[in-house]
């Protein structure tokens, strides 16, 4: 007989009583082990003698040790790791525990242990595959941006700002993540059913405090402090980030994480939005028609559509509802950062006919959108919170206004549109059986949409990835609706 090493490959348990847990069982000690070889060189059984032990039937546990990134447990113990229970009965045991080792080559363990890679590959693919599409279309769209603007610009007019805002916003984010988790700005994780959102009970937020300030701090610099379309988008910005940032910070001081209420939230939203708008009235904005108040459409549609003192109050409604969508879209980790950065660019290069200035101010709004993304993909160690989302929204919302694209911005914004919609069916289905049965029912498991795909079995980063997939079309179709209006 010989001793071997116990190895972190697979285990085969046997015990007599398979109710019983793990934690109970004595110790193997290395002078009351075993070790019988059996007829295949891979397999062998240890037996371990306890004192007094007869029971009628044999039972055998199996125990797998997986890899640290999919589970949290010590290394050290190999009953920390999952296990099964299988019995059969009507045998006498000799109150000896049989443990098989199964020996494996290197090729059937990289074939049985690639969860934890696999789901960093993912994890990393999916932010790969984002820059790659977003780099494309820009470094595109700057080899075709003269012909557009019918003016020379200076070369990579739409990826520079994109990636001066990217680089700046991943360091910040080295710097200020730390400080925002040693600060104790935490919110709770949301657990729904069995599903739990992320291996962290509470991460940071309000990573909106470094997302927006350098995405229009960089916006600013690059057009020079002389374009007024980009000073009022800023501001704006800037104002939404600070509701937001009140939200949070009251959410945070409540004992039952409530911010600011709804209709606060509302009415502070439409008054900022209706101020924008009347400011931009008596604003000089640059419009290529001559006149402001219009909104560009495709042909099919009627070409120019001017609303006059309509335009206003579509102003307001569309910046009380985009910081709202967004917000609705924060609920997975880099949801709403992908998706939001895929509309900035859309949005980009729809006003670049109109507004060339503003295309810097939507391109370094994407760039810092992206650089969030490395910080809040997968497993985040940050989220924006309302800080960040509330302001995403609203510089959309301002890139629409000061350039009347309104419809390139819906398609853009399609996801975050149907999350908000599947509330809105939730509520409105559950109240409309409630009243004609006196029993509420629902059409999805839970909601925002994201939610119920999550129980419905899809995991976070497919459900991610099928979101910017869409989210990619959609703002190539917006892009092309919107210069085919312009």
């Amino acid at each position: 007989m010989r001793s071997i090493p116990l190895s972190r490959s697979s285990y085969r348990f046997q015990h007599p009583n398979p109710f019983r847990s793990l934690e109970s069982l004595p110790l193997l000690s290395a002078t009351r082990l075993r070790v019988l070889q059996s007829g295949s060189p891979s397999s062998f059984k240890f037996n371990v003698a306890r004192h007094g032990s007869m029971m009628g039937h044999h039972s055998s546990v199996s125990v797998k040790a997986f890899d640290d990134d999919s589970f949290d447990y010590d290394s050290g113990d190999i009953f920390a790791a999952a296990y099964s229970i299988s019995s059969s009965e009507g045998e006498e045991s000799d109150g000896e525990y049989g443990l098989n080792v199964v020996t494996e080559t290197t090729a059937q363990r990289l074939g049985k242990f690639p969860k934890g890679r696999k789901k960093h590959r993912i994890r990393y693919g999916i932010n790969l595959g984002l820059l790659a599409f977003l780099t494309l279309l820009l470094l595109f769209m700057d080899s075709f941006a003269w012909k557009i603007v019918r003016l020379p610009l200076p070369p990579y007019f739409l990826s520079l700002p994109f990636f001066t805002s990217a680089v700046l916003v991943t360091l910040a984010g080295y710097v200020c993540v730390p400080m925002l988790d040693r600060t104790k700005v935490h919110e709770p994780i949301r657990r729904i059913g069995l599903v739990t959102h992320s291996r962290r009970q509470t991460i940071p937020t309000m990573g909106g405090l470094f997302l927006v300030p350098i995405g229009v701090i960089v916006s600013i610099a690059m057009t020079k402090f002389s374009s007024i379309e980009v000073a009022g988008a800023a501001a704006v910005t800037l104002v939404f980030s600070a509701i937001g940032l009140v939200d949070d910070s009251l959410s945070l001081c409540s004992d039952n994480n409530n911010g600011l209420s709804a209709k606060i939230q509302l009415l502070l939203e439409g008054a900022v939005g209706t101020f924008f708008a009347f400011w931009l009235e008596g604003a000089s904005i640059s419009s290529p028609y001559g006149m402001k108040m219009l909104i560009p459409l495709p042909s099919p549609l009627g070409g120019l559509l001017c609303l006059g003192k309509l335009y206003l109050s579509l102003t307001s409604f569309y910046f009380v509802t985009m910081g709202n969508l967004v917000k609705a879209t924060d609920g997975l980790d880099g949801l709403a950062g992908g998706i939001a950065a895929l509309a900035f660019v859309a949005m980009a290069i729809v006003v670049l006919p109109i507004c060339s200035d503003l295309s810097i101010f939507g391109s370094s709004m994407a760039g810092a959108c992206f650089g969030f993304l490395l910080h809040n993909r997968y497993r985040a160690s940050v989220s924006m919170g309302c800080t960040g989302s509330l302001a995403i929204g609203g510089a959309l919302a301002a890139m629409a206004a000061c350039s009347g694209m309104f419809l390139p911005l819906f398609i853009s914004s399609g996801v975050s549109i149907l999350e908000a919609a599947s509330v809105i069916i939730q509520v409105a289905f559950y109240s409309a059986t409630k009243r004609l049965n006196g029993k509420g029912r629902r059409v999805f498991k839970t909601v925002p949409f994201h939610h119920h795909l999550r129980l419905s079995g899809l995991k976070e980063p497919m459900i991610v990835t099928m979101a910017y997939v869409i989210s990619s079309l959609l703002s190539l179709l917006a892009a092309y609706v919107g210069l085919i209006s312009a």
